[in-house]
């Protein structure tokens, strides 16, 4: 049902007068939605290799009010049926160090425009490949953070921010780290109506980039995406008639372009 029908003259009167009003109104609403920190911390997925030990993850800020970011890291650790947990980086068995990975500073003061990094180190053994998620999560600073401002720098901040609407989102990452010695060996499975890559080795290896098209019509493509292949699992899938599956299977620094069809 539609509204009743506003006379041509009337209309132009209202948007003459009220134009003014609109922009002014639309303008302190987009300048107060953005106001507060933005941060951006670049890729989801962080690969440790084997002959390293630290990592730099940088992260950024594209607001107009610095940001004050605590990082959190967890353990990622699979069950016998293959779901996560998430569960804490414990002390290694000196006492004096962590068994797994650790941010070094785990609190950044990141400026408005600005970036800062810190570094992922990992301590312990690496006979097996490890999982972690880095939470880096934008927050109010309060006395028990450890940021090194001031009772009076934490009331400013708080003042800037309640002047406008601020919604700070946080990021989770996930971390590989890779065994010492890392051994790929990707076995590949393939019927007319079947794929499967089975993963032999002992680190992960990736499938990117994965989506299928139509051999008729190229436009004619899925969703892209990109799994994770763990030690010991398969990735697979039925290859539907006149469709063609393309990625990249990625093996540590080896990259390689994959096609298959079901003609």
């Amino acid at each position: 049902m539609s509204g009743p029908a506003w006379p041509f003259s009337t209309f132009m009167e209202l948007k003459t007068m009220n134009r003014g009003f609109l922009l002014g109104l639309l303008s302190v609403f987009c300048l107060t939605a953005q106001a507060g920190p933005q941060i951006n911390v670049g890729t989801v997925y962080d690969y440790l290799d084997a002959d390293k030990s630290t990592y730099l993850k940088r992260v950024f800020n594209s607001g107009d009010a610095t940001a004050f970011v605590k990082i959190n890291v967890l353990e990622i650790i699979y069950d016998s049926d293959g779901k996560p947990q998430e569960i804490a980086v414990e002390n290694a068995a000196d006492g004096a160090s962590r068994n797994g990975l650790m941010a070094s500073p785990a609190r950044l003061i990141v400026p408005a425009q600005g970036m800062q990094g810190t570094r992922l180190l990992y301590m312990g053994e690496r006979d097996r490949e490890r999982y972690f998620r880095v939470r880096f999560v934008p927050v109010v600073p309060e006395k028990e953070d450890d940021f090194v401002v001031s009772g009076e720098e934490r009331d400013e901040y708080k003042k800037s921010l309640s002047a406008g609407v601020n919604v700070m989102t946080g990021f989770g990452t996930i971390f590989f780290v890779r065994p010492k010695d890392v051994r790929f060996a990707t076995v590949v499975n393939e019927t007319e109506s079947r794929y499967e890559l089975r993963n032999d080795g002992n680190t992960v290896v990736i499938v990117d980039e994965f989506k299928s098209c139509s051999l008729s019509k190229e436009t004619d493509c899925g969703a892209t995406t990109k799994h994770h292949v763990l030690a010991g699992k398969t990735f697979a899938f039925d290859k539907d008639k006149g469709r063609e599956y393309r990625f990249f299977l990625i093996e540590g620094s080896a990259r390689k372009t994959v096609k298959t069809a079901s003609r």
